[in-house]
């Protein structure tokens, strides 16, 4: 009976050896473990901690109904700062150290698409949502076998900046300059632009570059203003789009303004005062003003006294949203990344004014585009 006591508690070490080895990284019996970085310091600051509040706060209401299927989900957010070198390391931290089981939520096109080649591509790490408008995060996987991990949720900077141009042309606008972000941000929506102006003969009248993190536009200025634009696209964030706006105002010009996305209205009128009225931004969600939309009267509730509503609480709403469904969708007992993967490269599926659409060769979840307008007191007007 010894014999077959000692026998019987092999095979069960054995069974919760074998257990343990085919549990998937970053999941428990009651856990889902997610990693994020974005800029919680540094010129993109503002839109990191607001990702990080909305983010959190989701999830923190998920965790108190129960979790997923079980679960509750433990989310570490890292700080990178605007820094595709911090990121990178980030993202090793969050896989190899913090065995998180997907991603969320990173901000900032170049940062993304190393974080995505480097790191958690190669390491097959799903990503969920990230503020990015960046083309070779939407490779087909086909192209590039690392994109098979990566889930943007949101239009490309090459369709908001086709919006733009499209826009300015139908105007009757032809002298139209590019101040635009040495990155792959502002390159992407360079292209895009050019794009949309090639369909109407067109092309840029003068470009100027400026270097992330900095909003030294000194060189741009002299090659942009030379051209007396009757209008001007800004692909940068707001202290760079602000300095343009201050230059040529300064120099008696005044040209319509165009920015994309990334740069935040709030910011941006910190930076102008009243004299951001006027500027045109493009957006790749749906007014968060606009209770009409039953995704907007969703995010309006459950922001409730959190507030105030912006574009960037926004996106990170339909962020978590899209994550937990998919969490959700992809299992109990069994969660797997290769499941998470699947149900994402199924989705199909309508927020509520808003869709987001994946497959397996299709990793752009969404084409919509808005242009809106900077008015009185920063308010944006659609």
């Amino acid at each position: 009976m010894k014999a077959i006591r000692h026998i019987l508690s092999a095979c069960l070490l054995c069974a919760a050896v074998f257990q343990a080895a085919l549990a998937e990284t970053g999941i428990t019996d009651n856990s889902i473990a997610l990693g994020m970085s974005v800029p919680l310091t540094g010129p993109a600051g503002a839109q990191g901690q607001e990702l990080k509040k909305v983010i959190s706060a989701y999830f923190d209401q998920i965790n108190k109904n129960g979790g997923i299927n079980g679960r509750k989900i433990q989310l570490t957010v890292m700080d990178d700062g605007y820094d595709p070198e911090k990121t990178v390391a980030n993202t090793r931290t969050l896989i190899e150290t913090n065995k998180v089981f997907a991603l969320l939520g990173y901000y900032g096109s170049t940062a993304m698409t190393e974080a995505m080649n480097k790191v958690f591509g190669p390491s097959k790490v799903p990503m969920i949502g990230g503020i990015s408008g960046a083309m070779s995060l939407r490779q087909p996987p086909a192209d590039n076998p690392n994109n098979r991990y990566m889930f943007s949720q949101r239009a490309s900077y090459a369709d908001e900046a086709e919006a733009i141009g499209t826009q300015l042309a139908t105007l009757g606008l032809k002298n139209i300059a590019v101040l635009y972000q040495n990155d792959g941000f502002g390159k992407a929506g360079l292209e895009g632009l050019s794009n949309a102006l090639k369909k109407h003969n067109l092309t840029p009248s003068a470009t100027g570059t400026v270097e992330r993190n900095s909003d030294d536009i000194g060189k741009a200025l002299t090659a942009i203003a030379k051209a007396n634009p009757q209008a001007v696209v800004m692909v940068t964030l707001h202290k760079p789009a602000a300095a343009m706006v201050k230059a040529l105002r300064k120099a008696n010009q005044s040209p319509m303004f165009m920015t994309l996305s990334p740069v935040s209205a709030e910011q941006l009128t910190q930076e102008l005062g009243n004299a951001a009225r006027g500027i045109g931004i493009s957006q790749v969600m749906p007014y968060p003003w606009n209770s009409t939309v039953t995704l907007v009267k969703e995010y309006q509730q459950f922001i409730g006294k959190q507030g105030p509503y912006s574009y960037t609480s926004m996106e990170g709403f339909v962020i978590a949203k899209v994550a937990a469904d998919a969490l959700r969708k992809a299992g109990g007992k069994d969660l797997s990344r290769e499941k998470l993967i699947s149900v994402l490269e199924g989705t199909n599926q309508d927020l509520g004014g808003y869709r987001v659409a994946f497959g397996p060769n299709n990793r752009a979840g969404s084409q919509f585009v808005q242009l809106t307008v900077i008015g009185a007191g920063g308010k944006l007007i659609k």
